[in-house]
């Protein structure tokens, strides 16, 4: 057997070389096999999930990415905006959620909302919602709210945080290639930036996923760099909880029409998600979202190294966007017995994944 194929199976740490071979090799169960092992290894039999709700203030924004499908210009009569009263609304329904606890709030960078408008969201969520966890804002959010605010990304993170933020989920990483976010991204957060707020988060105790996005312009070499540079920064500050590899939707998005790009396929997205588990040595928990890849392909993710199926959902917007065609939301039940069929334990966790205790009920 291969050097590279024994220090994978060893669960040995992988350099640039080894993960570029076991790529090339394109062993799909023997990925399979390794990242399986190493799943099981940080968190044995168990498959974690969530009661959560999405909320997307608004689709309005000032970076107009190629690649979204989600955002409209100012003036747009497909934009909307989610008001004070708005948000009220939504916390009533989630004040009837049976086990709510998280609410992840992402939106755009809309041109004309201030700072204060994204702090006083926070602070209404926690409010209403004093025991529920608030993960909101990508770094590229945080960026902006700092060059909006003329405060610097600490000074945001921290008065995010004393608002009643608890952590930070991990979009807008993409690729950190500065080639291909000139063409895929060209206004919004650079990679250092995206990085330097992940690093700064870390440093304030705030814990926070991480992501990539593929399966559109980058390279094999540029999707390696990217875990290696997410794998040496977690070294560093240890803040990541999770890891989550979202494919490409090109639907609706002006880079899906301009390169005709087209979704990777079901192996890419198993072999990409294993492979990450295998690089990302240091991070615990990879999730299978199930609202981008599917539900079969999410509950097989479950064998390739994921051990976490997100969670309940509600409602989300953004990947519908582009042209997702899965449901909106899922019930608990659903998402045990998702879990259940592979021969793993389901297990309910809050947004750090600390264990909840299950009621007698499934049906939220």
């Amino acid at each position: 057997m291969e050097d590279f194929k024994q220090k994978a199976l060893a669960g040995e740490r992988l350099n640039f070389d080894d993960a570029l071979n076991l790529y090339r090799d394109n062993d799909l169960l023997f990925l399979a096999k390794c990242a399986r092992q190493m799943k099981e290894r940080k968190s044995g039999n168990k498959i974690f999930y969530t009661i959560n709700r999405h909320i997307n203030l608004t689709n309005i924004c000032s970076s107009n990415c190629p690649l979204c499908a989600f955002q409209v210009k100012d003036g747009d009569k497909r934009g909307f905006v989610l008001e004070s009263a708005d948000i009220e609304k939504i916390l009533q329904d989630c004040q009837n959620t049976k086990n709510l606890s998280e609410v992840h709030i992402v939106s755009a960078l809309h041109p004309n909302k201030n700072f204060d408008y994204y702090l006083n969201i926070v602070k209404q969520v926690k409010t209403a919602l004093p025991k529920v966890d608030v993960k909101a804002f990508t770094p590229v959010e945080v960026v902006n709210f700092a060059k909006i605010s003329g405060l610097s990304v600490k000074e945001v993170l921290i008065e995010l945080q004393a608002a009643g933020l608890d952590s930070l989920p991990g979009g807008g990483a993409e690729i950190f290639s500065d080639r291909v976010r000139q063409i895929i991204c060209p206004k919004k957060a650079t990679a250092a930036e995206w990085l330097e707020v992940m690093q700064t988060a870390h440093e304030l105790g705030i814990r926070t996923n991480a992501s990539m996005m593929f399966g559109h312009i980058e390279t094999i070499e540029e999707r390696l760099q990217h875990l290696f540079t997410l794998r040496n920064l977690q070294d560093k500050t240890g803040g990541f909880q999770a890891f989550m590899l979202f494919p490409f939707h090109p639907a609706n998005t002006i880079l899906g029409a301009e390169k005709n790009i087209q979704c990777v396929g079901s192996w890419e997205n198993l072999k990409m998600l294993a492979l990450s588990r295998l690089i990302l040595d240091n991070i615990d928990h990879f999730k299978a979202f199930w609202i981008m890849l599917t539900l079969p392909i999410a509950q097989l993710a479950l064998g390739f190294g994921a051990d976490d199926l997100d969670g309940t959902i509600g409602e989300e917007k953004i990947i519908h966007a582009a042209g997702a065609k899965t449901k909106t939301g899922i019930t608990r039940s659903d998402l045990e017995k998702i879990i259940r069929e592979t021969g793993y334990k389901p297990i309910r966790r809050d947004t750090f994944y600390q264990e909840v205790q299950n009621d007698n009920s499934a049906s939220s």
